[in-house]
């Protein structure tokens, strides 16, 4: 199955793109030439991550029976100095919260996103670390 997407140039360093029905600007801060109209288009990169790992996630968890309360995904990514800056490692916290939730199921519903559902980390791990970790909040 084969996906494309167009960005148009807008102007200095802006471009848009339309993504499933919705717009987004990519620029970059003024400082740098931009105009700040949306985010750079690396820190996407931590958001696709953060949201393919996180629909898997509630995904399992639902078919588990498992009620979470709230869940939470944090990307923490390390950028190198040089040229061409890329992120080298990236670490994802799981956190969630609720009452008497099940830490195995917890980590079942983790695993099973990062060894076989999410196509984004899936891709990320061929060229970079990527770890993780969970974290409850009993609420």
């Amino acid at each position: 199955m084969k996906q494309s997407i167009k960005a148009s140039w807008k102007g200095d360093l802006a471009f848009e793109t339309e993504l499933n029905g919705h717009k987004l600007v990519m620029d970059a801060p003024e400082e740098g030439g931009g105009h700040d109209l949306g985010p750079r288009p690396k820190i996407l990169m931590l958001a696709a991550l953060a949201g393919c790992t996180g629909m898997d996630v509630v995904s399992i968890l639902g078919k588990m029976r498992v009620p979470v309360d709230k869940c939470d995904v944090h990307v923490e990514a390390n950028m190198t100095d040089e040229h061409p800056k890329q992120y080298d490692k990236m670490h994802i916290i799981y956190e969630f919260t609720g009452k008497n939730l099940p830490p195995e199921k917890l980590e079942k519903a983790v695993r099973m996103s990062e060894e076989t559902y999410c196509g984004v980390g899936a891709l990320y791990r061929k060229a970079i670390e990527v770890t993780s970790e969970i974290k409850i909040i009993e609420g």
